[in-house]
């Protein structure tokens, strides 16, 4: 789709459940499924992901529900520091209007959700704490999270991609204007507040030590969340394993189990 703010096309993928061409007086929920750093708005189908969509409502553990994956680049789905590439804007103010009205897509919070993966939940949860009144529900999977700002470019790993979004060294005012903690230490909570996030015990950048003090903030401020870690790296053997809780998950929060 063009955008205007972004000054240039972006590609996207939209999994239309089975049933969309044959009822199409129905309209759908629809879940925003974030990719990771290093992929695309295939990566989702092409990791298998309509194999499991499939699985999972042959065990009538979900129904049918829109799911669109949007490229993101290396974005972290944030404006830029330097405010030339604002995806954040994009994908709020162009994105999601476009995607519902070019698509049979329920009206309101309720029937859209957002989800993704490391750096993909990192956007997800970043729009869902912030933006509570267009997200129903948010989900993430190894969610790219570090309540602070590193010190040094290594965990175990090298945190060197974090470079190119926010700066080294890290410009600190920019990352709190983005921080999840900020978004969750700002949020009102609310009884209707859907939150789901779990990492590996051996996440490779070390992202597990940030969704504990996600789980903490959230706790101490009365944020309704389900929070779980699992043995396990960083990875798509981690995120596939795990993915059917999310999405079933998401599937609850549209009420339509």
């Amino acid at each position: 789709m063009p955008s205007k703010l972004l000054g240039r096309s972006v590609r996207f993928c939209a999994v239309l459940p089975p049933s969309y061409d044959s009822h199409t007086e129905r309209r759908f929920p629809v879940l925003y499924w974030l990719h990771g750093l290093g992929q695309d708005e295939q990566s989702f189908v092409g990791a298998g992901g309509l194999a499991l969509l499939e699985e999972l409502r042959g065990k009538k553990l979900i129904g049918e529900f829109v799911l669109i994956t949007p490229d993101a680049g290396h974005t972290f789905y944030l404006n830029s520091r330097d405010g030339e590439t604002r995806y954040e804007d994009f994908f709020i103010r162009e994105f999601v209007p476009a995607m519902e009205h070019r698509f049979r897509i329920e009206a309101g919070r309720a029937a859209r959700g957002i989800s993704g993966v490391s750096m993909g939940g990192f956007g997800a949860l970043h729009f869902g704490i912030k933006y509570p009144e267009l997200f129903g529900a948010v989900s993430a999977h190894s969610a790219a999270l570090m309540e602070h700002p590193p010190d040094a470019m290594t965990h175990g790993a090298r945190l060197g991609f974090l470079e190119d979004v926010f700066g080294w060294p890290v410009d600190k005012a920019y990352w709190e204007r983005n921080s999840v903690f900020a978004a969750a230490r700002r949020a009102p909570p609310a009884e209707n507040w859907k939150v789901y996030f779990d990492c590996g015990t051996e996440d490779d950048f070390g992202f597990d030590e940030g969704s504990r003090a996600l789980d903490r903030l959230l706790t101490s401020r009365g944020i309704r969340h389900e929070f779980h870690l699992y043995p396990g790296g960083h990875g798509w053997g981690y995120f596939a394993k795990h993915m059917p809780a999310s999405l079933e998950f998401h599937w609850k929060a549209f009420g339509k189990q």
